[in-house]
């Protein structure tokens, strides 16, 4: 049986999701959720995800990164070309599942075999040149939802969404 596949990812109102190849606000608690939720499991993401972090590899995670790039290589990145690699190379570490963690064109490739959405909705439009939609409602119901606010004011809220 093969693990299941979650997304994990923050989304303002307006669909942005990134800026200048980083995230457009500041909410700490859920880095440490991301983090939470992540540890000890394969993540997936794209070469621009993998680019935005300020240290990689992210530990205590296998960090698989999609690439069209025959030539990339980065110390800690586990190098694939395409979707169905990534899985595969995900799937051989027999895990409890995998994380999808970005950006935008992994997630349209993978969001047909994903059954979990660890989504944070940051309840602001935001600046950004990144950007996906909204989930379809026909296809996705909420499970749980806490909302919360930081220091600052901005308002998010953690939503976990199940394939219907």
């Amino acid at each position: 049986m093969s693990a299941p596949i979650s997304f994990v990812l923050a989304r303002a109102n307006n669909g942005v999701i990134g800026a200048n190849n980083a995230i457009p606000w500041r909410i700490p608690e859920d880095m440490k959720r991301f983090k939470a939720l992540t540890m000890g499991k394969p993540i997936v993401m794209g070469r621009k995800t993998w680019d935005s972090f300020p240290k990689r590899p992210l530990p205590g995670r296998t960090n698989i990164v999609i690439t069209r790039d025959a030539n990339w290589r980065a110390d800690g990145a586990v190098v694939v070309h395409a979707l169905d690699e990534a899985l595969a190379r995900a799937q051989s570490e027999n895990p409890a599942e995998i994380a999808v963690i970005g950006g935008a064109e992994i997630w349209k490739l993978a969001l047909p075999l994903a059954s979990r959405i660890h989504l944070t909705e940051v309840h602001m439009d935001a600046q950004g040149d990144v950007s996906i939609p909204a989930f379809d409602a026909a296809h996705w119901r909420e499970k749980d939802r806490e909302d919360h606010v930081t220091a600052d004011g901005l308002r998010y809220s953690y939503v976990t969404l199940e394939r219907r």
